[in-house]
């Protein structure tokens, strides 16, 4: 045969109707086990391929879900990704991954191109958006399709989250720094609009305070997470009057960064300066000088939301309801912040 084998060609090889042929594909109970094995064996044989988008218009599932990471090059997004497959296949569920590259006009695309393609559920990890520019998340909430946010969210009605405490993280880290004997410690931080970076800079400023050491706005740096801006911020902390002997730094890859800056200029880690990481990237741990980080439990956080999905997508009363599941940060001390054993 030539051409894109239809329910009306299968139709004339049995002689039966065009109906009955789609109430077999699609499991109808009215039709029997005998005619249903026939059309299934017959559709096989002519190669034929049911429109999966047509098919979900109709049923109104398409066993599809859509995630939304910023990317997907760090093992932190690799990992829940990871997560959320191995929670959803099993139940026969595939996923559709897409970037938003911190680009807000792709992550309007992207939930559009999702909610166009009928997607079952909606995972998201969200970009640097303004916090009233909420219409396509919105949109999501409308079409009653479940939407979860991870690691970073927004505050919104009737949406589900899955977060690690970042602020208990970040007053754990300064509070170890400080019984390493630091008294001086930078913070580099993301970008604060983000709730996740403003948890963090409290749970830091809190430690601080809590320690009666006084905060010092020349050592808070905002910088994005890859290793140039580590190396430079280092530069900047240095040419101080009076610099700082730690750094705490909501990045691996800027932590990284400072840690090759501070060596270049001859000091040495731990001993006359300390540094924390955050996000347990698989270079912390194999590092000549082990990078300390906390680990954002990437596996189970997607699992987790992989759960709160299910709950919902099987009870239709759970649709709306909030789900805000926190889990616990694990501080990984190594030798980079380890003065004191």
């Amino acid at each position: 045969m030539s051409g894109k084998t239809t329910i009306y060609d299968i139709a004339k090889a049995l002689n039966i109707t065009a109906a009955t042929v789609s109430r077999a594909l699609n499991n109808n109970p009215k039709i029997s086990q005998s005619t249903r094995k026939l059309v299934l064996e017959t559709a096989n044989k002519m190669n034929y391929k049911q429109n999966k988008l047509a098919l979900a218009l109709r049923s109104g599932k398409s066993n599809n879900v859509g995630v939304i990471v910023p990317r997907i090059n760090t093992n932190f997004f690799a990992s829940v990704i990871r997560g959320i497959e191995e929670g959803l296949h099993p139940e026969g569920y595939q996923v559709i991954i897409c970037q938003t590259h911190e680009d807000e006009n792709r992550e309007v695309e992207n939930v559009n191109t999702l909610l166009n393609a009928q997607v079952d559920g909606i995972f998201m990890s969200i970009s640097n958006l303004p916090k009233e520019d909420n219409h396509y998340i919105e949109r999501v909430i409308q079409k009653n399709i479940p939407l979860i946010f991870f690691d970073r969210k927004k505050e919104m009605k009737n949406v589900s989250s899955v977060t690690i405490d970042d602020y208990l993280a970040s007053y754990q880290t300064t509070q170890h720094l400080i019984e390493q004997g630091c008294k001086k410690i930078a913070y580099f931080s993301g970008d604060r609009s983000l709730e996740i970076y403003e948890d963090r800079y409290r749970g830091y400023e809190k430690a601080l305070l809590d320690n009666n050491i006084p905060i010092n706005p020349d050592y808070i740096i905002s910088i994005k997470s890859n290793v140039t801006e580590g190396r430079d911020a280092v530069e900047k902390l240095l040419a101080l009057e009076n610099p700082p002997n730690a750094i705490f730094s909501t990045s691996d890859f800027a932590a990284l960064g400072a840690i090759q800056r501070l060596k270049e200029h001859g000091i040495k880690i731990p001993e006359d300066f300390c540094v924390f990481g955050f996000g347990n990237e698989p270079f912390t741990k194999f590092m000549e000088l082990s990078i300390s980080t906390v680990d954002q439990s990437p596996l189970e956080m997607g699992k987790m939301a992989a759960q709160v999905f299910l709950e919902k997508i099987n009870n239709s009363d759970n649709k709306k309801s909030e789900n805000k599941v926190v889990l616990m940060p694990k501080l990984l001390i190594r030798q980079s912040s380890t003065r004191i054993a």
